[in-house]
């Protein structure tokens, strides 16, 4: 399998090269095209229970479109918003994505809902992180672009919730405010994933939150 990511940051579009045989599995509606040697099925990823659990402790629909090649071909997908697409090659290392992150993933990618206790709550939907582990390619997308902070032994970081992608399982992270009370509600910002390196961690340029929030104060109110 090959693959390209085009149009990226804004309007990122994943195109899949396979060769016969091969399949690859997305989320449903990703899907913006695929030629004719493709052949398209809907199904639960991983078996039924499985399915199920992720549905109900991670916030995922448990049915999955899955794409096989039966010559040649390709398949283009896409995020539902104006965003990003990030590939990342796993080689029997584990990834902890934000849950709604995930698009696409080749069939070695496990993906499991992780219970972590309270702290696995990142977003305003109290949604579960994704636990991503295998070998394969595991597609993920965002809302903005996608920027990629790379910490060392100890480092520490802060990152909004809202701006959470993804981050290695090596990464130590907890929930607290950005600052004191009166700084979290007179600045606007909320809660902040502290993180402690070694390992990788994916932010998302954008929020949608805060982008709800500025769309919904411009909004007709009636009289």
């Amino acid at each position: 399998m090959e693959y390209d990511i085009l149009h990226r940051p804004s309007y990122a579009l994943a195109c899949i090269h396979l060769e016969p045989g091969e399949e690859i599995q997305a989320e449903p509606g990703a899907m913006i095209s695929m030629s004719g040697g493709i052949r398209m099925a809907a199904g639960v990823r991983g078996g039924l229970f499985r399915g199920l659990r992720r549905r109900m402790l991670g916030g995922e629909g448990f049915l999955l479109n899955t794409f096989t090649a039966d010559n040649y071909g390709e398949v283009t997908l896409a995020p539902h918003y104006n965003g990003d697409v990030q590939e990342i090659e796993l080689v029997d290392d584990v990834v902890m994505a934000q849950s709604g992150a995930f698009l696409a993933a080749t069939p070695g990618v496990r993906v499991d809902a992780a219970w972590g206790g309270a702290k696995t709550f990142f977003t305003r939907e109290g949604l579960y992180l994704l636990r991503c582990s295998g070998r394969g390619v595991l597609f993920l997308s965002s809302y903005g672009a996608i920027h990629l902070v790379e910490l060392g032994v100890g480092d520490k970081y802060s990152v909004d919730t809202g701006h959470m992608v993804a981050f290695d399982e090596g990464v130590d992270y907890s929930l607290g405010r950005s600052g004191g009370l009166f700084t979290t509600v007179a600045g606007g910002e909320g809660l902040v994933a502290k993180l402690e390196g070694p390992g990788r961690v994916y932010m998302q340029t954008r929020s949608e939150d805060h982008y709800m929030k500025w769309l919904m104060a411009r909004m007709p109110r009636k009289r």
